[in-house]
């Protein structure tokens, strides 16, 4: 999901631990943009840059395809 707060859009980040004791960040509105780290803060930094630069791709038209997914602009009510 996303949100804009403070005039910034706010991604929600799922941090899952894994088997090797990293901690996994995913922002599942940016289908691909994953980070890690040895810490949850450290994942948590890392994801934020990951985000920046996922969104920067995204608004140059740079888009990477996701297999069976489709990119399609809605305009909010």
């Amino acid at each position: 999901m996303v949100r804009v707060e403070a005039g910034l859009p706010t991604y929600d980040v799922l941090l899952t631990k894994d088997e090797t004791g990293w901690w996994v960040a995913t922002a599942p509105a940016l289908p691909g943009c994953v980070s890690q780290g040895t810490s949850k803060a450290e994942a948590k930094r890392n994801i934020r840059e990951a985000i920046a630069l996922h969104v920067e791709v995204v608004q140059d038209d740079e888009v990477v395809p996701v297999k069976g997914a489709s990119l399609e602009r809605v305009r909010a009510r």
